[in-house]
């Protein structure tokens, strides 16, 4: 069994459902729990698979090994949701696979009824995700930041994708018009006492799906490049044992917590808020290896997508 040329969303998804059914030997409610579908548009699709000719009696060794993949890393880290996305991208940032394969992930929560709000962090892979996204709407969908999306300095952050969704969904969006990081805890009072970034705040807190980014803790990290935060920040950070970041917060290799002086200043959702919430990240890379094993081992994510390389030196790690 392979896909065939995939020429449509609907095509792409007809693909990894019956891959899953037949290949992976999951039942049809099995494959509507994975892909977040209902039963009937399950069958749906394994059907559609079937007569489309995309249903072959032998296996594609390449996305079987990344449907391994999937089971080795749901199973050992507890996720709902994985996907493996087969290499072809030659960077060590994998951004064209990823953003491919976000892209078709949000495309699916934004159509699916009743997820009416989901929460988005920002970064290079979250945009790469967004640029992929063809224009669609749905009436009852929502987007809110998750974290300031503003530098220091108040100039915006490059990679925030908030304004980017709305422009290509037709969505109403909510932004948190202040900084990643307040310069001292009272700023930060300050500024979450205002009625309208409290009010973001809150609505954060009740979305129904939260879409992130993982970063590294390195002196040449995204967050310092965007002027999200100091160098002597990172340096604290790096000191205090940090391997990954999620949402502003930070995690050591075995997936602990660590407190920076960053911790009380951030502008996000608590840790306590994230121990509940269904969080799904995109991230991959030879450079993110490290950091997305720590945010694996926090216990926080209930999904993954990464491409092939990243997988299996997870899968080893």
């Amino acid at each position: 069994m392979r896909g065939g040329v995939l020429r449509d969303d609907e095509s792409s998804m007809a693909t990894r459902a019956a891959w899953l059914h037949y290949a992976g030997g999951l039942t049809q409610a099995e494959v509507a729990k994975r892909l977040g579908l209902t039963s009937l548009k399950a069958h749906r699709l394994i059907t559609k698979a079937n007569q489309e000719g995309l249903v072959k009696v032998y296996i594609d060794g390449d996305v079987a090994e990344c449907m391994e993949m999937e089971h080795t890393l749901s199973a050992r880290f507890s996720l709902d949701y994985c996907e493996v996305v087969p290499d072809f991208d030659t960077d060590d940032l994998p951004l064209k696979a990823l953003g491919i394969a976000g892209a078709q992930f949000l495309k699916r929560e934004i159509e699916r009824e009743g997820n009416g709000l989901i929460g988005v962090g920002h970064g290079r892979t979250l945009a790469a995700c967004v640029d992929n996204l063809p224009r669609t709407s749905n009436a009852k969908v929502r987007f809110v930041s998750l974290l300031g999306g503003l530098t220091r300095k108040f100039s915006a952050n490059p990679h925030d994708v908030i304004h980017r969704l709305a422009e290509r969904t037709g969505a109403e969006a909510y932004v948190m018009p202040v900084p990643f990081f307040a310069n001292t805890v009272e700023d930060r009072d300050v500024l979450l006492s205002q009625r309208g970034v409290c009010d973001v705040v809150d609505l954060a807190t009740s979305a129904d799906l939260l879409l992130v980014g993982i970063g590294t803790v390195e002196r040449e990290a995204s967050l310092v490049a965007t002027g999200m935060i100091e160098q002597i920040e990172i340096e604290d950070i790096i000191s205090g044992g940090g391997a990954g970041e999620v949402l502003g917060h930070f995690y050591d290799e075995a997936g602990a917590p660590i407190e920076t002086t960053l911790s009380d200043r951030t502008f996000t959702l608590s840790r306590e808020d994230l121990a509940t919430r269904r969080i799904v990240a995109v991230a991959g890379g030879k450079g993110k290896t490290r950091s997305i094993l720590s945010i694996l081992k926090s216990g926080l994510l209930s999904g993954l997508i990464t491409d092939e390389r990243t997988a299996q030196t997870l899968c080893l790690g």
